[in-house]
């Protein structure tokens, strides 16, 4: 089950998750899914695939050759669709805590 995944790599599992990616298209989209707060560099990304891959939660596609330059594409394996579906869910429910405790908490301020 997952636990407290860091953030930079669940960025990165949902971006595999919906469709394989080469690193240039999973950096493209983990923008796009945090609403351009978060910009990986190359080696934070492989590093964060090299250790999904490790785990068992991604793997190598393909590989296709693009102007002269290799792209490896990567994917989710069912393991890794199931630990973001679990993290997923930790975080909605962390989330709902969250709101529960905020929304009890007194107004600040004074009259």
């Amino acid at each position: 089950m997952a636990t407290g995944i860091s953030e930079q790599t669940y960025l990165v599992m949902l971006a595999l998750a919906d469709e394989p990616r080469h690193g240039y298209g999973v950096l493209r989209e983990v923008k796009a899914l945090s609403g351009g707060r978060v910009a990986l560099g190359a080696g934070t990304l492989y590093g964060v695939l090299d250790r999904l891959v490790e785990r068992g939660w991604a793997q190598m596609s393909d590989e296709v050759v693009v102007d002269g330059r290799l792209r490896r594409y990567y994917r989710l394996t069912d393991e890794g669709l199931a630990q973001v579906t679990a993290e997923t869910e930790r975080l909605r429910e962390l989330a709902a805590r969250a709101r529960r405790v905020l929304a009890a908490r007194p107004a600040l301020g004074g009259a």
